[in-house]
């Protein structure tokens, strides 16, 4: 029988806080982080040939409103490391970018072709859990040192490309999602019961659905799903599913979908006052650029950032890695970062610090094995904390973070409300190394074997 204990109590075990100040490392038990700040001299002859990246992210449709400023994180990291000199002082950085929304078919193409034509020494970039598995195998396939900044899913490293060695992903996986979510959600209103489902119809939305309701079985026990809708991803006529779901008259709508899509969602559903009639929790609210949402988002919902990143958090100058970022990131580019920009902004430095570490042991240029090696278990303090790879999968971890949506006098656009950001410790969410594996994840097998029963 599962072990019973209070919300309170559950939500103290697993390190949740509310409306913190600073970056934690609690959650990692870990060696002492590098920094992009103390960079070490090269050693032995280093060529001056470019190093050519290859970035895939939406630069079109409605992902786009989300994706693209992956690209602009990229793009100031490579100007930044390009001003001073390059990749160990010499190589400068060059980008070949790609449309992801070109189709997983196309993206696989497109990879092959910047290998074995453009010859790219990395690449980087991808958004949806969609591509991310196709993409994976190839890239191993082709030997092609690889770096995904989000296509978050699960099944990435437990089954498309289990034994990795040339691919890394730098973005927490998907089922914190959806678990984050029902923290949230349980935390702000503890009596819900009655839920309802809107997600996009593929592996993305499942995963959310599946994460949210063994989080929230966990977490509050009697819950009844009294509806579900499943748009295909790119729809932005969400009015069927909306008037379905105010129908079924639920506590709570969970809601994965993102992108240009959420902004379709949230505007059609003002028109039916949904926010009024139910509570609403998401993955994605704030994933979108921030400017893309309007003053006349609702306030009050949980607005996910992919429980990766928010501008805001750490704030002042309590975190000072990430106010350097947000200002150098506007300065540039006149808009604030989401969570797809931090991250890939992060990966092209966590590249550069590897292959400053890789140098600094064999001298001279190191190999794309010498480069993984120091990928591999790699800490690096970034704009959101600090990011740890994990050498058993190759997959990036830093703390969880979601938050409550407020609109303030400060800005265009609605943020997250500064007393109601809520972190959690990655490990306290995630399967831990060596967990067995499990369906439809094993953070799922682990949730529903390891996790008390709240009453």
């Amino acid at each position: 029988m599962a072990e019973e204990v209070s919300r309170r109590d559950f939500l103290n075990r697993i390190g949740v806080t509310i409306g913190a100040v600073g970056a934690s490392a609690g959650s990692l038990v870990l060696p002492s982080p590098a920094h992009a700040q103390a960079p070490m001299p090269p050693k032995g002859t280093i060529p001056d040939k470019p190093y050519k990246t290859g970035h895939m992210t939406f630069f079109t449709g409605p992902a786009a409103v989300l994706g693209e400023q992956s690209y602009k994180g990229h793009i100031l990291a490579a100007e930044e490391i390009n001003a001073q000199g390059g990749l160990l002082g010499k190589r400068k950085i060059e980008t070949v970018k790609a449309d992801e929304a070109a189709g997983t078919d196309a993206n696989v193409k497109e990879l092959r072709r910047m290998k074995l034509s453009e010859n790219i020494d990395c690449f980087t970039g991808v958004i949806s859990s969609g591509n991310t598995p196709a993409l994976g195998p190839v890239a191993e396939e082709l030997k092609c040192l690889t770096v995904f900044t989000d296509g978050c899913t699960d099944f990435l490293f437990e089954k498309a490309v289990p034994n990795p060695h040339y691919v890394f992903r730098l973005t927490n996986i998907q089922s914190a999602d959806g678990v984050m979510a029902a923290i949230a959600a349980t935390q702000a209103w503890p009596k819900i019961t009655k839920i309802a489902h809107i997600h996009p119809d593929y592996s993305y939305g499942r995963n959310a659905f599946d994460h949210f309701n063994i989080a929230m079985k966990k977490l509050s026990g009697n819950i009844q799903v009294v509806s579900e809708a499943w748009p295909k991803l790119g729809t932005t006529e969400f009015t069927a599913h909306i008037t379905k779901t105010v129908s079924a008259k639920p506590d709570l709508l969970f809601c994965s979908v993102w992108g240009g899509d959420y902004v379709a969602l949230y505007k059609q559903a003002l028109k039916y006052d949904l926010f009024k009639k139910m509570k609403v929790a998401t993955t994605l609210a704030f994933g979108v650029a921030p400017h893309a949402l309007g003053k006349d988002h609702p306030e009050g919902i949980v607005a996910g950032v992919h429980a990766n990143y928010h501008f805001m958090y750490p704030g002042g100058n309590k975190w000072p890695l990430n106010t350097q970022f947000v200002k150098k990131f506007y300065d540039r580019w006149k808009e604030y970062p989401n969570f797809e920009a931090e991250g890939a902004y992060t990966a092209l430095y966590m590249l550069k610090l590897a292959i400053e570490k890789a140098n600094h042991l064999a001298g001279g240029w190191p190999d794309d094995d010498a480069i993984i090696a120091m990928l591999e278990g790699l800490m690096y303090a970034g704009p959101s904390g600090y990011n740890y790879i994990r050498p058993d999968n190759h997959q990036g971890y830093k703390d969880a973070i979601t938050g409550f949506a407020m609109q303030s006098p400060d800005y265009p656009f609605p943020v997250h409300d500064p007393k109601r950001v809520i972190t959690v410790p990655i490990r306290s969410i995630t399967a831990p190394p060596g967990y067995p594996k499990g369906e439809p994840t094993t953070t799922y097998k682990w949730i529903d074997e390891t996790w008390p029963r709240v009453v």
